[in-house]
């Protein structure tokens, strides 16, 4: 029977935190030891005796949790190649790798980019640089990253030939933790940092972010056209008429040709007229030299360069009939 004038008094709960006790996404550190020792005070006669508990320990357990974000503003044009940036980030409460997936075959896709290079930003300043940003391949994985940690990662594409310009796309990049990943509360024991389980989390320790593309193409049209100037002031193609033939070479589309270069062979039963060749109406030589042309009895060629959407360049020479 408790003693009426000296009630039993328990003391409160305490708890104490053994190691790191580091705030995350997903709470207290992974290892943390969870101490507990519970105290009370009774009299006993005229006396006061104080007593505690035995200490309990709770080792907390490694939540496997990630989030992956895509962190490029709207579409990423894509003339030629092009980077994609994703972040990765550790939503759980231990150190955690996590392996990466590059899909560019998404349901909707007007095209699938070529995935060419998946690096991770070594200094995170945010722009890719060959040489010193980290290549991985598809599938393979970060380093370890602390609880609220984050990797940036680089996606560099290129556009397949043939894709119709202002076509949409999209790049799934898929994160996925490397102690496992499952139903959430799926455990793996003993696989946890500080040596307890690793649970998996709300997110499955698998998370994606989709990275949109804009195809920027251009493709060129060629348009012959003929004009005849007779001996005699008239257009009849007779022998000792003057041919003046005009090409057009027009781009369109919204991004640019490269290597742009138009050739023509001499009609048979025709003579090229020399130093008729001219670009945009200037005269080109003839001659291999330091000018966009060349001309001789067999045709002409000349090489226009980089032409974009929306112009064009004007060549013409001339023949004889014969």
């Amino acid at each position: 029977m408790k003693n009426a004038r000296t009630p039993l008094v328990l003391g409160a709960l305490a708890a104490t935190a053994i190691g790191s006790t580091q705030a995350s996404a997903a709470g207290v550190t992974a290892g943390t030891l969870i101490q507990n020792t519970a105290s009370a005070s009774y009299g006993s006669g005229s006396a006061t005796t104080t007593v505690s508990s035995n200490t309990v320990t709770i080792r907390v357990d490694e939540l496997l949790d990630v989030a992956v974000s895509a962190l490029d503003a709207g579409s990423v044009t894509l003339a030629d190649t092009a980077v994609l940036s994703y972040r990765v980030t550790n939503s759980g409460n231990g150190n955690e790798a996590f392996a990466i997936n590059v899909s560019p075959t998404v349901s909707g896709n007007g095209f699938d980019a070529a995935v060419q290079t998946i690096a991770i930003d070594t200094n995170d300043n945010g722009i890719y640089e060959p040489g010193i940003d980290t290549v991985i391949t598809n599938g393979g994985s970060t380093a370890e990253l602390a609880p609220d940690a984050a990797a940036r990662i680089f996606v560099i594409v290129a556009l397949p030939g043939g894709t119709a310009d202002a076509s949409a796309s999209q790049v799934r990049v898929t994160a996925q933790a490397l102690t496992g990943s499952g139903t959430p509360g799926t455990s793996f024991a003993g696989q946890g940092q500080g040596g307890g389980d690793a649970v998996v989390g709300a997110t499955t320790a698998n998370a994606n972010a989709l990275g949109a593309l804009l195809a920027s193409s251009a493709s060129v049209t060629l348009t012959k056209s003929f004009a005849i100037l007779d001996p005699f002031g008239g257009a009849k193609p007779v022998p000792g008429a003057t041919v003046t033939f005009t090409i057009q070479a027009a781009a369109s589309g919204s991004g640019t040709v490269s290597d742009l270069r138009v050739t023509d062979v001499i009609p048979a039963g025709t003579t090229y007229v020399a130093n008729s060749l001219t670009l945009e109406g200037a005269a080109l030589s003839d001659a291999a030299d330091s000018d966009a042309g060349t001309a001789s009895a067999s045709g002409i060629d000349v090489a226009i360069g980089a032409l974009p959407g929306g112009n064009s360049r004007t060549v013409t020479f001339k023949t004889t009939i014969n």
